[in-house]
């Protein structure tokens, strides 16, 4: 009897787990490895700032830090936004189409943002004008587009530079993709631009 009793209990008791506890040591183990490689890999492979090179080492690429330097100095873009859509009636091809633009502008610094503020009727006449002499054909591609904005900031850069307020020497004939440095609108950009 003493023997079926061992027995019974030993076919009762459950099997050691070092199996099951020895997987999830190992799981973790890996993971620690894995996100400490990882994170060492990181700081290591983490450029070292000009300021903090060691004397007689040469700073990696010093060009890309002096235009970091440089663009914390600068103060973030400032926007002129109009208060309405310009809507206008553009040139007839064949039947009648309007175009409805909201026009925001990128403009240089503060002082800019002021004079397009004091200059705003001048402004929008000159952008209603600009848009009166699209036609629709010339709007349904996105080049077509660029071409109209890239218009419009330099007839805006006109109208200010030729308030007397500022004076820029390279004033292109043809607008470019690029403002000058120095001019007061940078870009002009749509926020909504609906042709029907």
């Amino acid at each position: 009897m003493a023997d079926a009793k061992k027995a019974e209990t030993e076919s009762e008791a459950p099997p050691p787990k070092k199996k099951g506890k020895l997987i999830i040591f190992i799981v973790i183990g890996v993971l620690v490895l894995v996100l400490g490689g990882g994170g060492a890999a990181y700081f290591l492979m983490k450029k070292k700032p000009v300021e903090d090179a060691v004397e007689g080492e040469e700073p990696a690429k010093e060009g890309k830090a002096k235009k970091k330097d440089k663009k914390a100095d600068s103060a973030p873009p400032a926007f002129h936004k109009f208060d309405k859509p310009f809507t206008v009636k553009l040139q007839t091809e064949q039947q009648e189409a309007y175009l409805q633009a909201e026009v925001q502008l990128k403009v240089l610094d503060t002082n800019a943002l002021e004079l397009l503020k004091q200059y705003d009727p001048e402004v929008k006449h000159r952008i209603m004008l600009t848009l009166l002499s699209k036609k629709a054909s010339d709007l349904v591609t996105a080049q077509g587009v660029q071409r109209l904005s890239n218009e419009i900031r330099e007839t805006v850069n006109g109208t200010l530079e030729s308030s007397g307020s500022t004076k820029r020497k390279d004033a292109a004939k043809e607008p470019g993709d690029v403002a000058a440095p120095d001019a007061p609108v940078q870009a002009v950009l749509f926020t909504s631009f609906i042709i029907q």
